[in-house]
């Protein structure tokens, strides 16, 4: 976390560079005697945190932190308890009152560390190709119909189609093979089973020998799936 601290007391800057360099995650781009300092740092690196003290002459912490369009973390640290509502109330990550004991300065940018993360993590894309739609569409005679793949209870080739058995009484058809259906579905729910049939693990009943029973459906395991199958259910 690159951070920056404003404070207009030479002792006060001395004793939070000391706190920031024992922190390893913390990363010090300057120490700033004023607010209008700390601006031209704002304006030409990115900031992750920012500790500023609130009384100081000219440009007050408090009125600085008001100024920023776009506000990085911040942690009020001021020898004057009575300006915390304030502070908190502009979404402060914490309040430190001098002279700060190191546990505290801590405690403060952990939370700080924290919430930065979350936040990164937050814009992070999660690239999983296990990962199983909700929903997909298939195309059967003149229409594109909507299947919630919790309501598909198995999936059966027929040559050049295949029949996709829902909770409904007639099942869907449509034109496909069986292999590329299969990668629409994801592996976590659904599993080949058979060189004709693909299951949903959540609706099967039972499984007896090399048979699985899904209603009153009896579906067979292929000798070729059965390890894969039975590893699966394992799990």
């Amino acid at each position: 976390m690159k951070c920056i601290i404003i404070d207009d007391e030479p002792l006060a800057l001395e004793l939070l560079e000391d706190f920031v360099s024992k922190i390893p995650y913390l990363e010090l781009v300057a120490s700033c005697s004023n607010a209008f300092e700390a601006t031209t740092i704002l304006q030409t690196q990115k900031i992750d945190l920012i500790f500023t003290d609130i009384e100081m002459p000219d440009f007050s912490g408090i009125d600085f932190i008001k100024s920023l369009e776009v506000k990085p973390l911040f942690i009020f640290t001021t020898a004057y308890s009575h300006y915390a509502v304030e502070g908190f109330n502009l979404n402060a990550i914490d309040y430190l009152v001098k002279p700060i004991p190191f546990h505290r300065f801590l405690k403060a940018v952990t939370r700080a560390h924290n919430l930065l993360q979350l936040k990164v993590d937050e814009k992070t894309p999660i690239v999983n190709s296990q990962v199983t739609p909700k929903f997909i569409f298939v195309k059967s005679e003149y229409e594109n119909l909507k299947i919630n793949l919790a309501d598909i209870k198995y999936i059966e080739s027929l040559k050049d189609y295949i029949k996709i058995h829902t909770h409904k009484e007639k099942p869907i058809l449509t034109l496909s093979s069986l292999k590329s259906f299969e990668e629409k579905l994801g592996k976590s729910n659904f599993i080949r089973v058979h060189k004709s049939y693909i299951v949903s693990l959540k609706h099967i009943y039972s499984v007896q020998r090399n048979r699985i029973i899904i209603d009153d459906n009896w579906i067979p395991i292929g000798l070729n799936y059965r390890e894969d199958f039975i590893k699966k259910i394992d799990n």
